[in-house]
């Protein structure tokens, strides 16, 4: 048996027990979860927003519990719903645009379809709320629960201080910005090279104050994906081989992330940056776990890559990686999920895992 083949055979088998183990809480691992990031994330967010990229409409939604059309990019679960599971969280993290009351002390959702480190990213799709927008949103709901919890900014800070931050962003910058001339003109503007640096430095602004400014000391930030792999994509070369080109300029942006994430550690001693290796995760061998179809969706898609409104999926869902052309399914974003807790590959996450970094003393 391959290396790789038990690797997989190890996702099988942690999945099992941690499926387990989700349905019996105790308290939450840590008082609160906040989640900024794009589609990946988002659970309702762009409901409300004159936008192509939203999808409060059937069939996604068809196996998250109760068949809910709740706006999240994929048939059931997000990768950030399955991971508030393991950390001990009985409910999913609510988001930020429906939300108020009590719950808001738990965490939020800040997640938009089609948003971007950058402004303009995914306003060919239309409306969204961009990383600086959501950093914004979050200084709303810390007022908020300085309000709910009665305590001073100091206090505040030191509640949000023991929080989980998780930052999905970058993949738009690409899929909705530089690889679309006929929208951005920032591929005419810089060099894949130069427009990482580009980015990597917005970034760097962007995430220093999250901690300044907001309190957060224990955050993820989850690396770009295979996105030359996507079925939108791969439909480009006529569905049998990924978009090198798309690859290598997100791995550009990878490769210097993992270098942030060092700098963040060295200067920031009270507190605790991870880098979540999602083009490694991606680069295994998927039929192992038993999936079957790689390339191609399981629902119908419409011009912009979603399922088309009131479409039949496949019945076979567990069976494909992806859920329509850029999304994965649940059983794939259940995997990822784990993986991100807790690292099946020395290379899942840099410098620790998840189930680690909230185990810190800070």
């Amino acid at each position: 048996m391959t290396k790789d083949a038990l690797k997989w055979l190890m996702v099988i088998a942690v999945l099992v027990v941690s499926i387990s183990q989700s349905c019996v809480h105790g308290a939450p691992q840590v008082p609160c979860f906040f989640i900024f990031g794009d589609s990946l994330a988002d659970n309702g967010n762009n409901n409300l927003l004159l936008t192509l990229a939203k999808v409060n409409y059937v069939p996604y939604g068809i196996d998250y519990p109760g068949g809910v059309t709740t706006g999240r990019f994929s048939n059931g679960k997000t990768t950030v719903d399955i991971l508030a599971e393991f950390l001990g969280f009985e409910t999913p993290i609510p988001p930020f645009a429906t939300t108020k009351g009590q719950d808001i002390v738990k965490g939020l959702n800040y997640a938009s379809g089609a948003a971007g480190i950058r402004a303009e990213t995914g306003s060919n799709l239309g409306g969204h709320i961009s990383l600086d927008r959501q950093l914004l949103n979050h200084q709303i709901t810390i007022l908020r629960i300085a309000s709910i919890l009665r305590t001073n900014t100091l206090q505040t800070l030191q509640y949000l201080n023991k929080c989980l931050y998780t930052v999905v962003m970058g993949n738009n910058d690409y899929i909705n910005n530089y690889f679309m001339p006929q929208f951005y003109p920032t591929s005419k503007r810089y060099t894949p090279e130069q427009y990482a640096s580009v980015l990597i430095d917005q970034y760097t602004s962007q995430i220093l104050t999250l901690y300044n400014k907001y309190g957060a000391r224990k955050v993820a930030l989850v690396g770009l994906g295979l996105i030359g792999c996507t079925p939108n994509a791969i439909s480009k070369t006529k569905g049998t081989a990924c978009v090198d080109e798309l690859n290598s300029a997100a791995q550009l942006f990878n490769q210097k992330l993992v270098p942030l994430v060092d700098q963040l550690n060295t200067n920031l001693t009270d507190a605790k940056f991870i880098y979540v290796n999602s083009t490694g995760m991606s680069s295994g061998d998927p039929t192992s776990v038993g999936f079957k179809v790689l390339n191609v969706g399981c629902c119908p898609v419409n011009n912009v890559g979603q399922c088309v409104r009131s479409g039949t999926p496949c019945q076979n869902r567990s069976e494909y990686v992806f859920w329509d052309s850029f999304h994965p399914t649940e059983a794939s974003n259940r995997i990822t999920a784990f993986r991100t807790y807790e690292s099946v590959d020395p290379t899942d996450n840099y410098p620790m895992d998840v189930s680690h970094l909230v185990q810190l003393k800070l």
